[in-house]
């Protein structure tokens, strides 16, 4: 079983959900990400995605925006970020990651080439917002026969006949986009997030996580009382950029493990985990 596989089955037994955390690669420094991808798992994270910055992020909104103009300022590109799920891995042999971002990057690099030297750096998934399913069989192959988990999306939009499509091809779990936009977007509404998430469950096994809109520990625990996973990214990349406009990084880590643990005690509410 892959690490993603392992971690849904494990929080199953367990009768919990999973918190999927999203940080931009880089920000606020390159010298930060490993501390803090740590100190997101210590919070109580289950699965890691870790954007990919670029510089024309059309599916985020404007704080992950911010946050990728901040790691391009300091020049950080997909090889940096292999190496900092290397230097992760040294301490952390378990927890999940997923690469989060668009082609273009990856292309640049080669699929193929990109694969074997994602997983070896210990990669476990790649979500690539930018590639339809009409690509993504040909795009995702040399993925999978790397030992990656290709990850797609499916929206409040996605046809039936798309999300067939889609459900062949994605592998580890399926990211619903809870709203037509982009990230960091408001007017979550659980009772239509609900009503997709039966839908896709008609269709797959696979769990599903659901993504854009989750803000506090209230919200997580709404949306973890119908899905499987519940992915956080704006409102960490904000508690990030709150720290470089006051010029003080310094307790960056701490905010951060408090925030998920908040989040984290939210998921356990919705699930009835008092432990």
């Amino acid at each position: 079983m892959s690490r993603i596989e392992t971690k849904f089955e494990q929080l199953r037994q367990s009768g919990r959900k999973a918190l999927v955390t999203f940080l931009t690669a880089g920000d606020p420094t390159p010298d930060r990400t490993v501390e803090l991808m740590h100190a997101l798992v210590a919070g109580g994270a289950d699965i890691l995605e870790l954007g990919v910055p670029f510089s024309d992020p059309l599916a985020d909104g404007p704080v992950i925006q911010r946050a990728s103009e901040r790691a391009l300022a300091h020049d950080v590109a997909l090889e940096d970020i292999l190496a900092m799920v290397r230097q992760f891995r040294e301490a952390d042999a378990t927890t999940p990651v997923v690469l989060m971002g668009y082609s273009n990057p990856i292309e640049h690099m080669g699929v193929a080439h990109f694969g074997e030297r994602a997983h070896a750096a210990g990669v476990d998934g790649v979500l690539t917002v930018d590639m339809p399913p009409e690509e993504a069989e040909e795009w995702g192959r040399p993925l999978s026969e790397a030992g990656l988990d290709p990850i797609l999306l499916a929206a409040p939009t996605t046809s039936p006949q798309r999300l067939d499509a889609i459900l062949g091809l994605t592998r580890g779990f399926v990211y619903y986009v809870s709203m037509a936009g982009v990230t960091g977007g408001s007017g979550l509404d659980v009772a239509d997030v609900a009503e997709h998430v039966a839908a896709i469950r008609q269709r797959t096994g696979l769990p599903v996580a659901v993504g854009f809109g989750v803000r506090d520990a209230d919200s997580a625990a709404a949306v973890a009382e119908v899905a499987d996973a519940v992915v956080v990214g704006s409102a960490l990349v904000r508690t990030v950029e709150d720290c470089v406009e006051n010029s003080d990084c310094t307790g960056l880590p701490a905010a951060l493990r408090a925030q998920v643990a908040d989040l984290r005690h939210g998921l356990d509410r919705a699930s009835g985990d008092k432990g």
